[in-house]
């Protein structure tokens, strides 16, 4: 699966477009590690101030710059290079359709209780699940308040990723996560791979989506939110596009999600 390169797609074509200006953001962002421990001085000030406690704020001056998310970060818009039929190839499309369909019937009542509770049913939560981490196979093994501490520290895109950043130090606060937590090279989370802000938002229980059926919950609670109203995924495109804004994205989506809950 193409998630054990370290590259996981929820959200990222839609992250890699929002691009801050560099000149505007001069004085609170960097392009490398030589600034980072200084701007974690005022961003402790700023996140005390969005309602960080004392816990996030102490994994806060224990995250260290994540070179590692800054290499995948700029390597992302390749992820989505290519037709659909070449982007299912190399994401295991026909591998996801056909395991989908087994852990469907495995989990047959799970997914009914979800679809029962939020109109979303097995197929698109399937696919999403196997295309972001082979099923729970790989979930990351990047640090998460240092990646997305990182993401809002540089230059690219800080407007994006502070909220993220400030949510994670929450969930800190919290106990759903640790300073010591990992997950994807962009702060995302669990099975499903969640940003923090959507974690805060979507996440469902004690939104700890390390649990297979809490992420696959919380996963259908998202795609509810963002205009899911029953049917297959091929009905729902807007909710799919919310998930990720990546066309090509979508449309594997749909494709295997679909085929996953055909008769």
């Amino acid at each position: 699966m193409a998630a054990r390169r370290g590259l996981t797609f929820a959200g990222l074509l839609a992250i890699s477009v929002m691009m801050a200006p560099a000149t505007a953001l001069a004085a609170k962002c960097g392009n490398n590690s030589g600034g980072f421990e200084n701007w974690k001085k005022t961003f402790q000030q700023e996140a005390a101030n969005a309602g960080v406690k004392r816990r996030g704020l102490q994994a806060l001056a224990g995250a260290r710059y994540a070179t590692a998310t800054i290499k995948v970060d700029r390597a992302v818009r390749k992820a989505f290079s290519g037709d659909v039929n070449s982007f299912m190839k190399r994401r295991g499309g026909a591998t996801i359709i056909a395991k989908g369909k087994a852990l469907k019937k495995q989990n047959a009542r799970l997914f009914a209780d979800i679809e029962r509770r939020y109109g979303v049913p097995a197929g698109p939560l399937l696919a999403i699940w196997g295309m972001e981490t082979g099923f729970g196979s790989f979930m990351g093994n990047q640090n998460t308040v240092s990646a997305i501490v990182t993401l809002a520290y540089d230059c690219r895109r800080p407007d994006f990723f502070t909220p993220h950043a400030i949510a994670a130090l929450k969930l800190v606060d919290a106990g759903v996560i640790s300073s010591k937590s990992v997950g994807a090279a962009h702060g995302e989370i669990g099975h499903t791979q969640f940003l923090p802000g959507n974690v805060l938002k979507y996440g469902v229980g004690g939104r700890n989506l390390r649990d297979k059926a809490t992420a696959l919950m919380s996963t259908a609670n998202f795609l509810r939110g963002h205009g899911y109203r029953g049917g297959p995924a091929s009905a729902n495109r807007g909710a799919i596009a919310g998930w990720n804004a990546a066309s090509v994205y979508q449309q594997a989506i749909i494709i295997m999600a679909d085929a996953i809950d055909a008769n």
